[in-house]
C-alpha cells in the first residue's frame, strides 16, 4: 500500500493542467482551459480544466474529477497505477514498508501484472542489445546497419531477445515473475510441458500506450528462412489490443498537437526513421487495417491526417476503406505516394529533414484526387468502369458528416471528371438516402415485443389497465408505485440535495450572519445576530430535524462534512475534489464545475456594470437552500400520503376509513410545517 502522506504529497504536487495537457490539446479560455472531449466525438469543445480548482469536467460525457480520476478514465489505470504514474512524473519517491511477497503480487489485477512483466521484458531486451555480446553482435549491428543512431535506439527502447530456447523465461522465473503472466503476455510459450521464448532471436520494438506504458512488443526475425514469419506481435490480452493502439503515439502526440497534423505510416521502422529525420508527428498502424478506435486516438490531438504510402504498395486499394473511416469521423485526409521502390523508411534515410518535409508538402494529394488517380488507371477509358469509379468516389464523399465539406468535395469531383455538379450532388443525395433507408430497415427488423409485453391501448377512452393480463396486475401496480416514488425523488428531492451540497462545497468555510434566540438576564427572549460558518449552520439545521440525504454520493460528502465539523475540522472543497474515493471526487468536481464564466470585461472600470453574484447574497442563498430542501421533503411526504389515501378510498372498509383519518391528520401537521417554512422563505404557498 502507498502511505497516506505520500498520496497527499502526490495530490499536492501534481498539476491537473500539466497532466491532462500530455493527452489533450488544451486552449486558454478565461481562467480555465478547454478542449474537445477525449471521451466522445464533438464539434464544440466542452472539456474544461480548472487550474485554480485542480479539477476537470467533460460536459459531453458527464465525466469529471481530479487528476487521478482523469488517468483512471483516460488510460484505464487502477487507482494505484495512476498514483504511481504521477509519482514517477513528479519524481516523488514511494516508500513502502516492505517488498511484496509472491502471494501479494498474485493479488494484483491482470493488467497490473502484465504491465510489470512487460516492463521487465523491455528492460531485459534493452540490456541484451547494449550489454550482452550476442545482442550487440546481432541485434545492435542490425539496427546500426539500418541507419539508426544510438540515441534513436535508446529513445524507442529497442532491444533484442537472445537466441536461446528459454533464456528469458528462466531469468524471469528466477526474478519471481509468474509463468501464467509470462504466457499471457505472449513472452513465453508452453506446449506439452515444454517452455520456450516466443521472441527468441528477434530484435524487439516495445509498443507503448499514450502514457508511455509498455503494452506489448513487435519482434522482427533476422533469419533469412522464408518459412519463419518476419514479424511477431504480442497476442491480444487485457493489456494489449492492437486495434486500439498506434505505434509511436507516445513519442508523437506533442508534435501532432504543435503542427496540427498526424502522418500515418505502416511499420515500426517507418516511424523510427521519420523521427530520426526530424519528422516526429508520425504514427503507425503496425501492419493492421486501420480501425475506428485508432482514428479516434489521432482525433484527440488533430483533425488532420496525411497517409504516407509506399511507392509500390500493393495494398493501396485495400486502404480505401481506411480513408472512408477517417472521413466518417469528420477528419481531413491527404495522401502522399513515395517514388517507386521507396517507402517512408528508405526515403527518410536518404533525405535531409528539409527535403523530406518538402517532398511530403509538395506531393500531398486530397483524397478525391488521389482516389481518382488510382482508379483512372484501371478504368482504361471504359465508360462503364469510369461510371463505377465515380460512384465509388461519391460514396466516399457521402460518409463525410459535414454538409459544407460534402458540397465542396462534390464540386471538386465534378471538375475532375468534367461533369455537371448537379449530377454529383444528386448521386450523393441518393447514396445518403439509401444509407438512411437501410438503417431504418435494420431497426424495423428487430424482434417485436413478446406476447407478455403490454401494448399501448388502441383507444384513448379505454383505460390501460384493461390491457394488462390479470396475473401481472400486482406486479404492474408495484412497478408503477416504485416508478412514481423514484420520479418524486428526482423531481423534488435530488435537485435540493444537490444544491445543499453545492453550497457546502463552494461556501462551506464562509461565515454568514444568522439570527439566534436567547434569553437575557431578565429571562426575556431576544433575537441577536451571530456569525457562523456555513458548514456549522447547515449541519445544525439537518441534525435538528434528523435529516439524512437520500442520494448515496451526496450523503457521503455531507456525512464527511458533518463528522469533520464535530471533530473541529472544517473541510474545504479541495478535500473532496482530491478525495481518494473517486466517486466522491467525481461528484465534487461535477458540482463545482462551471462551463461558463463571467468575462473579465464585465468587471472592468470602463463598463461599470455591477454583476451580482451568489456570494454577494450568501446569507439568503444558504437559508433558501436549507428551507427549500426541507420544503421539498415535506412536499414529497405529503404526496406519498395522498397516494395512500387514494388507494384506501378504492377499498371502502371501516378499517380503511380509520387509516384515512390518521393519514389526513398527518397531512395537516405537514401543512402547518410548510406554512412555517413558507414564512422563512418569504413565499406564499397556496
Amino acid at each position: 500500500m502507498i502511505p497516506k502522506e505520500t498520496i497527499d504529497e502526490i495530490f499536492q504536487t501534481a498539476r491537473v493542467e500539466e497532466v491532462i495537457g500530455e493527452f489533450v490539446h488544451l486552449k486558454k479560455s478565461g481562467s480555465n482551459l478547454k478542449a474537445k472531449s477525449p471521451f466522445v466525438d464533438e464539434k464544440t469543445p466542452s472539456f474544461m480544466v480548472s487550474p485554480a480548482k485542480q479539477i476537470w469536467k467533460c460536459f459531453a460525457s458527464s465525466k469529471g474529477g481530479n487528476v487521478v480520476g482523469f488517468l483512471m478514465e483516460h488510460e484505464h489505470f487502477s487507482y494505484v497505477e495512476a498514483l504511481k504514474w504521477l509519482a514517477n512524473k513528479y519524481n516523488i519517491e514511494i516508500k513502502e514498508d516492505r517488498e511484496r511477497t509472491p502471494e501479494e503480487i498474485e493479488q494484483f489485477s491482470i493488467r497490473e501484472n502484465l504491465g510489470v512483466v512487460n516492463e521487465f521484458a523491455k528492460n531485459t531486451f534493452v540490456y541484451n542489445l547494449t550489454e550482452n555480446e550476442q545482442g550487440k553482435a546481432i541485434g545492435l549491428s542490425y539496427f546500426l546497419d539500418r541507419g539508426f543512431r544510438e540515441d534513436t535506439i535508446a529513445k524507442f527502447q529497442l532491444g533484442y531477445c537472445l537466441d536461446e530456447s528459454e533464456g528469458f523465461t528462466k531469468l524471469a522465473l528466477e526474478k519471481g515473475y509468474k509463468i501464467e503472466f509470462l504466457e499471457k503476455a505472449g513472452l513465453t510459450k508452453v506446449k506439452e510441458n515444454r517452455r520456450f521464448d516466443f521472441f527468441r532471436g528477434r530484435v524487439m520494438f516495445p509498443i507503448h500506450s499514450v502514457a508511455g506504458k509498455v503494452l506489448g512488443f513487435g519482434g522482427r526475425t533476422l533469419k533469412k528462412d522464408k518459412k519463419v514469419a518476419k514479424y511477431f506481435n504480442s497476442p491480444e490480452s487485457e493489456l494489449y489490443n492492437k486495434s486500439k493502439i498506434l505505434y509511436g503515439l507516445y513519442f508523437a502526440k506533442n508534435t501532432i498537437i504543435k503542427y496540427d497534423r498526424c502522418y500515418l505510416v505502416e511499420g515500426y521502422t517507418d516511424v523510427i526513421s521519420l523521427h530520426q529525420a526530424g519528422v516526429e508527428n508520425v504514427v503507425a498502424s503496425s501492419g493492421t487495417a486501420l480501425t475506428v478506435e485508432q482514428i479516434k486516438l489521432i482525433k484527440r490531438y488533430s483533425d488532420n491526417i496525411t497517409i504516407l504510402y509506399d511507392g509500390d504498395a500493393a495494398g493501396i486499394r485495400a486502404s480505401f476503406r481506411g480513408i472512408d473511416l477517417i472521413l466518417e469521423q469528420g477528419m481531413n485526409v491527404k495522401v502522399v505516394l513515395f517514388p517507386d521502390g521507396e517507402d517512408p523508411d528508405s526515403f527518410a534515410k536518404k533525405s535531409t529533414a528539409t527535403e523530406l518535409e518538402t517532398y511530403i508538402t509538395e506531393n500531398s494529394k486530397d483524397f478525391v484526387v488521389f482516389k481518382s488517380d488510382i482508379l483512372l488507371k484501371d478504368a482504361d477509358n471504359d465508360p462503364v468502369k469510369k461510371a463505377g469509379m465515380i460512384r465509388d468516389i461519391v460514396a466516399s464523399i457521402a460518409v463525410i458528416p459535414d454538409a459544407i465539406k460534402r458540397q465542396v468535395y462534390a464540386r471538386e469531383c465534378s471538375l475532375i471528371f468534367g461533369m455537371e455538379e448537379q449530377l454529383v450532388v444528386q448521386e450523393l443525395a441518393k447514396i445518403r438516402r439509401d444509407k438512411v433507408a437501410k438503417s431504418y430497415k435494420q431497426q424495423s427488423s428487430k424482434p417485436k415485443p413478446s406476447a407478455t409485453s403490454f401494448a399501448a391501448p388502441p383507444d384513448e377512452d379505454i383505460p390501460i389497465e384493461a390491457f394488462i393480463p390479470p396475473e401481472y396486475a400486482d406486479q404492474v401496480a408495484a412497478e408503477q408505485q416504485k416508478t412514481a416514488s423514484t420520479n418524486l425523488y428526482h423531481d423534488l428531492i435530488y435537485p435540493q440535495e444537490y444544491d445543499l451540497v453545492r453550497i457546502l462545497l463552494n461556501y462551506g468555510l464562509f461565515n454568514i450572519v444568522t439570527q439566534h434566540v436567547e434569553e437575557d438576564e431578565n429571562g426575556n427572549e431576544q433575537i441577536i445576530d451571530i456569525e457562523v460558518p456555513v458548514i456549522e449552520l447547515i449541519v445544525h439545521e439537518m441534525e435538528k430535524d434528523e435529516i439524512t440525504l437520500e442520494n448515496e454520493a451526496l450523503s457521503l460528502i455531507f456525512e464527511e462534512f458533518r463528522e469533520g465539523y464535530h471533530n473541529d475540522t472544517l473541510y474545504a472543497e479541495t478535500h473532496f475534489t482530491r478525495h481518494q474515493n473517486q466517486e466522491i471526487a467525481k461528484v465534487a468536481a461535477d458540482i463545482i464545475s462551471n462551463r461558463y464564466e463571467v468575462s473579465p470585461n464585465w468587471k472592468s472600470e470602463k463598463i461599470k456594470v455591477r454583476i451580482s453574484t451568489e456570494v454577494d447574497k450568501l446569507d439568503r442563498a444558504v437559508m433558501e437552500s436549507i428551507y427549500s430542501y426541507k420544503n421539498a421533503r415535506i412536499t414529497k411526504q405529503r404526496m406519498e400520503i395522498q397516494q395512500k389515501i387514494n388507494e384506501l378510498n378504492k377499498v371502502d372498509t371501516p378499517e380503511s376509513h380509520e387509516e384515512i383519518i390518521l393519514l389526513l391528520t398527518q397531512q395537516k401537521k405537514l401543512d402547518k410545517v410548510k406554512l412555517l417554512i413558507s414564512d422563512k422563505l418569504g413565499r406564499i404557498i397556496i
